[in-house]
């Protein structure tokens, strides 16, 4: 399953609970912090799964895809990890956005 906007964090902490029910490696990301423009709020979630199928949304673009990567190595190796990504107001000016921000995002492994 493809990340949506339209999706609710009870349907994503569903995904990932059937999908440890059927016995598969599940990752959890969840943003916990933000400063200046993020695309998701705090509390946002993305879900993994060991083949890399995912549902939710922690912020969009390389972000997620870095995010989706990590959470396949924590479902490999067992440990949290805290990611910091961000965007200078001038790196967002050179690329035609409004403003820069930053997120972070904790990723663990659901036993």
């Amino acid at each position: 399953m493809a990340a949506s906007m339209n999706v609710t964090q009870e349907d994503i902490l569903a995904r990932a609970r059937d999908w440890r029910s059927a016995g598969r490696g599940v990752a959890l990301a969840t943003v916990v912090r933000t400063w200046g423009s993020s695309p998701r709020p705090v509390g946002s979630h993305l879900a993994t799964d060991a083949d890399g199928a995912f549902v939710g949304s922690v912020s969009g673009g390389c972000i997620e895809g870095a995010v989706i990567q990590e959470a396949l190595a924590v479902i490999a190796d067992g440990q949290p990890r805290l990611l910091d990504f961000g965007v200078s107001d001038e790196q967002a000016w050179e690329v035609g956005l409004a403003c820069g921000g930053r997120v972070q995002v904790y990723v663990e492994r659901l036993e």
